[in-house]
């Protein structure tokens, strides 16, 4: 089966990444990276669904068949896959998130043959018998319990439940203990041919690889991959954010744990490095504002920052903080006090740089494993349908101005968007909606 379609990307840059791209008759597309200098070849088979992707009473299989597959498959125990991934001291790994499952195995470059066996092997020919998904339903259940133990995941996971109220965004990841209960064999193996199709899946590959030969392998393991339909999951309507102040008492914590946020643009967006920058000064680092005003002057937390979660169509951004019972809402008012700040006052040109330097930094120095590279060659994919350089994407940071910065802080820290979570022995606190003021 020849494959179908070859394309060099060119990418803007001084130093151009050695990209290329090859869709197989079945309609997978291959993508790889050269990279001459390293020793290792990382690769990965990337599936477009998550666990957004599925209806409420499945809440969870994704993430569920992502272990199943390491169970055992056609050809191979579960004992024989760790055997051989050791032999050839590879580094085979899985991880579910809400829009993507990704399989991936990272080996020296002598050794891609046979972790690309490997990692196909995993991919195509799980046997999900009865007996394994009922012990890996048992392991879920406990990884359950012990993210439910964890009082920073566990806030997090409140947080979403309420801001994505009602939509699958929402759910989480791991479903829960009345889903995972309900899987059987059917139900798994009709979820995994519907979601693993060549349409719905991404084989991206970096390293000391040359990129013709690597899509010769990878096609004489894939080419039987069919799918019924085209196999892509279906796009819904983006979900719209739910306003919330949530309290949620745990007398067995020793701290209230806090999570506030507000919707933020699509990972797409035109507006994403503005917002990344934003970000970054508000409370992404050491020298951030939160961590300056909140950790080092005041001593209020030991834990405090802010992140963005974007989506394909949708995000947040949202502030965490660990903090005693007494000294809520003063973290509170203090936060809303940098939100008001970043909407009334430009920031200083110093900051900003600041902030450009450490985020050019971190985008340089994540491309600098064949691993890393690998995985943002499958995500540009997957949310841009092209492949942006580092001199393109440092163009678009420092384009950025404090009348950006300003303007995104006014259309982001609105009180009637923001949401608002405690966890924690809260007794008889309350929080009403003039602490969101800012």
């Amino acid at each position: 089966m020849p494959a179908i379609l070859t394309e060099e990307i060119r990418t803007a840059s001084s130093a151009p990444r050695n990209i290329r791209k090859t869709t197989l008759a079945n309609g997978l597309l291959v993508l790889t990276e050269t990279m001459p200098h390293v020793r290792s070849v990382s690769m990965g088979a990337w599936v477009g669904t998550g666990s957004r992707d599925e209806a409420a009473e499945l809440n969870g299989i994704s993430h569920f068949v992502e272990h199943m597959v390491f169970k055992g498959t056609t050809s191979r125990t579960a004992q024989e896959f760790a055997r051989e991934v050791d032999t050839i001291g590879g580094n085979l790994d899985a991880f579910t998130g809400k829009e993507m499952v990704c399989f991936n195995i990272k080996v020296l470059d002598e050794n891609v043959p046979t972790g690309l066996d490997l990692l196909a092997d995993l991919v195509l020919r799980p046997t999900f018998t009865p007996e394994d998904i009922a012990r890996e339903q048992g392991v879920i259940l406990e990884e359950i319990k012990m993210d439910e133990d964890n009082p920073d995941y566990l806030v997090h996971e409140l947080f979403t439940q309420n801001f994505w109220k009602d939509d699958a965004l929402g759910r989480p990841i791991l479903g829960t203990a009345k889903t995972v209960g309900s899987f059987d064999q059917r139900t798994v193996f009709d979820f995994y041919t519907s979601r693993f199709t060549p349409q719905n899946m991404v084989f991206s590959a970096a390293g000391n690889l040359e990129h013709d030969e690597f899509v010769g392998q990878v096609e004489r393991h894939f080419e039987s991959l069919m799918g019924s339909g085209d196999g892509v999951v279906g796009k819904v309507a983006a979900p719209v954010a739910s306003p919330h102040i949530t309290l949620k008492r745990k007398k067995s914590l020793e701290q209230v744990q806090l999570c506030l946020g507000v919707p933020a643009p699509a990972v797409a967006d035109a507006s994403r490095y503005g917002v990344y920058l934003l970000n970054s000064m508000l409370g992404g680092g050491m020298s951030s504002r939160l961590f300056q005003s909140i950790r080092e002057d005041r001593g209020l937390a030991y834990s405090i920052y802010s992140e963005m979660s974007p989506f394909r169509d949708t995000g947040s951004l949202c502030v965490y903080a660990g903090t005693a019972v007494d000294k809520t809402e003063k973290v509170l008012e203090l936060t809303m006090q940098e939100f008001r700040r970043l909407k009334e006052e430009a920031v200083s040109e110093g900051e900003l740089k600041r902030a450009k330097d450490q985020l050019k930094s971190n985008i340089v120095i994540g491309l600098e494993s064949s691993g890393s590279r690998m995985a943002n060659l499958a995500r540009q994919q997957m949310y841009f349908g092209r492949f942006f350089g580092v001199e393109e994407i440092t163009q678009e940071i420092e384009a950025v101005t404090p009348a950006d910065i300003q303007r995104l802080a006014q259309e982001l820290f609105r009180p009637e968007v923001m949401a608002l979570t405690l966890l924690g022995n809260l007794g008889t606190m309350k929080i009403e909606q003039e602490h969101l003021a800012c």
